[in-house]
């Protein structure tokens, strides 16, 4: 088991946020988790990757515990994130900002005295090629388009070498082909990686979700199932995304 967590709770102002029992993650699985806003999903990523720091509860990940470790410790043992909103170096080059990803796998000290290798070139240009980034390569990130960003920071997350990717909101602002080739994307780094990804657009939860979809409300969770077990469920249904439309929104797609 890559990821396994157990009795995990966080509160804030007294509000429990998150009050998750169990929840486990087999290598190379890729996970959707959805719910209502507020639900606890992104407060669940930010424990994950040691943002926030859990009251209780009990997170093994490949074995090994991280409780108490620092951001840093956690992306060391093969933890990476990709927030919603992209968070790229837009005065340089796509080139610049994926050979910083990759220098920073090898540590500070050794990028200090770091010369690129007709290796470690190819290794850039391979990245490009398989994020659909070979053709703006040179370009400077800032003028790339929100999906081009989108695909740019996950790049930069996988050049980091991470044994479990999580992925916050991937499609959102993205059009109809963009959100289709992240799709493709991801289910093609699930064959390398663990990925979790949090989502909304329920058109793109049933393109990626190939096994579990998770269902998280007021911090707890609803229910797992396949896409179309959660799609057809009346209490995911009753209350996803909270608004009235939700379930023909749901049972259109």
């Amino acid at each position: 088991m890559l990821l396994e967590v157990n009795n995990l709770a966080v509160s804030f102002g007294g509000v429990r946020a998150l009050d998750l029992k169990h929840f486990s993650l087999e290598d190379k699985e890729l996970r959707v988790i959805i719910g209502p806003n507020g639900a606890g999903k992104s407060t669940f990523m930010d424990i994950l990757c040691g943002k926030t720091k859990p009251n209780t509860g009990e997170i093994r990940f490949n074995g090994k515990p991280t409780n108490g470790l620092t951001e840093v410790e956690i992306a060391k043992l093969g933890i990476g994130r990709k927030f919603q909103k992209p968070s790229v170096f837009p005065s340089l080059t796509v080139f610049d900002n994926m050979s910083i990803a990759a220098k920073m796998k090898k540590g500070v000290f050794t990028s200090l005295f770091f010369k690129a290798s007709p290796a470690f070139t190819d290794k850039i240009h391979a990245m490009a090629k398989r994020v659909g980034l070979s053709n703006v390569l040179h370009q400077l990130a800032g003028s790339l388009s929100h999906g081009q960003k989108q695909w740019l920071e996950i790049a930069i997350v996988v050049l980091q070498d991470p044994r479990l990717l999580l992925i916050d909101e991937p499609a959102a602002g993205m059009s109809d082909k963009e959100t289709e080739k992240t799709g493709e994307l991801l289910l093609e780094l699930s064959k390398q990686h663990g990925v979790i990804v949090i989502e909304h657009d329920m058109h793109f939860v049933k393109q990626i979700a190939n096994k579990l979809v998770s269902v998280l409300v007021n911090g707890k969770l609803l229910m797992e199932g396949a896409f179309e077990e959660v799609r057809n469920d009346q209490r995911v249904i009753d209350c996803y995304l909270g608004r009235a439309n939700a379930q023909l929104e749901i049972l259109s797609v």
